[in-house]
């Protein structure tokens, strides 16, 4: 167990508590929340930041560290859309949430054939990556009212579900060659 993976294994512990500080009734709920949600994020550049520069890469923060992000992202959306209850939070939040499941899987199948490089993570998905923690972080802290702030938020998600699309079709362009042959072909 390394720096790195125990920041990992942070982000996953800090779900929970996420949650409990979202649904407590105490005035700075949303303000607690979003601080540790914003804790979280940071520990997912920090632990990758770290991983590399102290050559401290290991297979289980490899597997970790992507699981761990999308759970502490579905997490937020799912709460963010059951509070909104909106057209412009649900949808990206379903378009979101829709990509991580068929990029997932697509990285699963590619890593079978051996194609797995194919489908790594890109710049895009970065920018896709920032966006939408800023969008969620400003989200969570933000009660559900139509203020300047919750607008920025939704603004941001939709930007961050748009390169979600972009990045997706990006990878399934990459993989097409291997998903478009007969078995013969392989």
């Amino acid at each position: 167990m390394n720096i790195p993976n125990l920041l990992t294994l942070l982000r996953v512990v800090l779900i929970p508590i996420f949650i409990l500080l979202f649904y407590l009734p105490f005035p700075s709920s949303h303000l607690a929340a979003s601080s540790v949600f914003a804790l979280a994020a940071a520990t997912d550049w920090l632990d990758g930041y770290l991983a590399r520069r102290l050559g401290q890469s290991t297979p289980f923060g490899a597997f970790l560290d992507p699981v761990a992000d999308k759970l502490m992202v579905a997490t937020a959306l799912v709460l963010l859309v059951e509070e909104h209850a909106n057209l412009w939070l649900t949808l990206p939040a379903a378009i979101i949430i829709g990509r991580e499941i068929v990029v997932s899987a697509l990285r699963e199948w590619m890593a079978e054939i051996g194609a797995r490089a194919h489908v790594a993570v890109s710049s895009l998905g970065k920018w896709k990556t920032a966006a939408q923690m800023l969008a969620l972080v400003i989200l969570l802290a933000n009660p559900p009212l139509m203020t300047f702030w919750v607008l920025v938020g939704y603004a941001l998600l939709i930007v961050a579900a748009i390169l979600t699309l972009w990045s997706m079709l990006h990878y399934l362009v990459a993989a097409w060659p291997h998903l478009n042959t007969s078995p013969k072909e392989k």
